[in-house]
């Protein structure tokens, strides 16, 4: 049996706790759900895109939240102050600190 050094134990530990990343079943575009129908056509009117971005399919699982999450996003991106573009650039750097992968 190898022994393995408190710094090298640590590091394989948290590589095994990055494998046990819970996952979520995405809801599929063409949802019957009228909540989701009605949320996912307005993302890509809105966004002007052909496909429904993964984490708006992840949150559809629970539809009110989905509802409520894009309502939210879309307040706070209405023109104001700061222009959409510099929103989206702060957004962006924001999601890049704090390392997010998606």
């Amino acid at each position: 049996t190898r022994v393995r050094s408190s710094a090298a134990s640590d590091v394989y530990k948290r590589q095994e706790e990055e494998r046990d990343v819970a996952t979520v079943k995405l809801v599929d575009e063409n949802s019957d759900h009228p909540v989701v129908r009605r949320v996912f056509a307005d993302i890509k009117e809105t966004k002007k895109i052909d496909r429904v971005p993964n984490v708006w399919r992840a949150l559809a699982t629970n539809p009110e939240h989905l509802e409520l999450c894009w309502t939210r996003l879309k307040a706070i991106m209405r023109p104001g102050k700061i222009d959409l573009l510099t929103k989206e650039i702060i957004a962006l750097a924001v999601s890049a600190t704090n390392a997010c992968r998606y």
